[in-house]
């Protein structure tokens, strides 16, 4: 058994059991912990009901070396999770007046009398460390005394991952420091591959026997987590990856293809342009969501029906009348009308069907066209999407993207 040191997580509410909230937060902290040399032993979800937290707590002790309660940090009578912890301690519950006094500066900065429910976010189980909270209004906390130490931060996403790194993640490496082990590994990101053909490419290599490989597939293509023995274990999966993958391999752990197509606009000191119809301004969106995309981004036009085919892309009404709006044609000419438009050197099309519903027998949903024009290079890829129509347009972005960094 791994002597690394386990964390529970006990995800708290009953809105992520009723399916208005995905919990993300179990993943992220799964990818913080791997790289740490930790792990996450157990993920358990339950509703708003004291006893049943407790319990779940109280499971959790007899595995975990931290349990991590997260949610249930709000003002109202059902957010039960410090009543919980403190239940599962053995102490009572004590307000910490200076929390009481930073709650009410929070509400008067905003213009607002703070309301008296507030007062039960400053409730601490005793003898707690009280983890502040810079982002919300909910404070987390600590108790470093319990066996084993328990911790409690707010299920909020951003809150969830802004209160751990600051505070959990630093006692859980001074508590075990001789016991983290961060196994040598590497985060390998592909598109344009299904998870189903990386794995029938990847089971024939010899070379990665005892390398372990995980895949993790998503709208924006399949990541490949890389365990092994050693540095040099790594280094060989990572050179025989590299080999066997080619292309579809477009960079490495948390870069965004953006980042990557932006970098070799950039180096090539290119302007892109971009035309969408189906994804109605996703790809813009992605673009300018990362710092510095001013460097190589001049603009798009969201083309969404013929008209605006025509007058703002200057695609010949003649062509989508031969042809339909969701063609080959279609969006090689709306990437060549962007081009020119916006005196590009580069430019990317996206035209096609999101559905629910607009497809037929000879184009149904998820059929989707996209291009990519630069002065070396016209492009244009024909793909059968799957999913529905988020996913549709989001894999249409990634497609229209990755087209462009290999025409670069």
């Amino acid at each position: 058994m791994s002597n690394r040191p386990a964390l529970a997580l006990i995800a708290i509410g009953d809105e992520l059991l009723n399916g208005r909230t995905v919990n993300t937060n179990a993943t992220w902290l799964g990818g913080v912990l791997q790289r740490e040399g930790a792990r996450l032993e157990r993920v358990v979800t339950v509703g708003d009901d004291q006893d049943v937290i407790a319990a779940e707590i109280a499971a959790a002790g007899e595995h975990a070396d931290l349990i991590l309660c997260s949610g249930g940090l709000g003002p109202t009578d059902d957010d039960r999770t410090r009543h919980a912890v403190a239940a599962a301690a053995g102490v009572p519950l004590r307000e910490d007046a200076d929390t009481v006094a930073w709650l009410r500066r929070r509400f008067q900065r905003a213009g607002r009398a703070m309301p008296d429910s507030n007062r039960r976010q400053a409730a601490f189980p005793e003898g707690a460390t009280i983890l502040r909270n810079p982002i919300g209004s909910a404070p987390g906390f600590l108790v470093g005394a319990a066996d084993p130490p328990i911790a409690a931060v707010p299920g909020v996403p951003a809150e969830f991952r802004r209160l751990f790194l600051d505070h959990v993640l630093p006692f859980l490496r001074a508590e075990w420091s001789d016991r983290l082990r961060p196994p040598p590994s590497l985060l390998l990101r592909t598109t344009g591959e299904s998870e189903s053909d990386l794995a029938d490419r990847l089971e024939r290599l010899e070379e990665l026997s005892g390398t372990a490989l995980a895949s993790l597939p998503s709208t924006a293509g399949v990541d490949l987590h890389v365990v092994a023995a050693d540095a040099a274990g790594l280094e060989r999966a990572h050179r025989v990856l590299r080999a066997e993958l080619g292309a579809s391999v477009y960079g490495t752990d948390d870069v965004d293809l953006v980042e990557v197509v932006g970098d070799a606009l950039r180096t090539r000191g290119w302007g892109l342009a971009v035309a969408e119809s189906c994804t109605g301004g996703l790809l813009a969106q992605r673009i300018t969501s990362f710092a510095g995309a001013s460097d190589y981004f001049l603009g798009g036009i969201v083309a969404y029906g013929d008209e605006a085919k025509r007058t703002l892309a200057g695609v010949d009404g003649d062509l989508i009348a031969r042809h339909g709006a969701v063609s080959a044609e279609v969006a090689r000419a709306l990437a060549a009308g962007v081009l020119a438009r916006f005196g590009a050197q580069a430019a990317v099309a996206i035209t096609g069907v999101a559905g629910p519903g607009g497809g037929s027998e000879r184009k149904p949903v998820g059929t989707v066209f996209v291009a990519a024009r630069t002065a070396d290079a016209d492009e244009v890829r024909a793909l059968a999407l799957p999913g529905d129509r988020a996913a549709i347009r989001e894999r249409s972005a990634q497609a229209a993207l990755d087209l462009l960094r290999r025409s670069l």
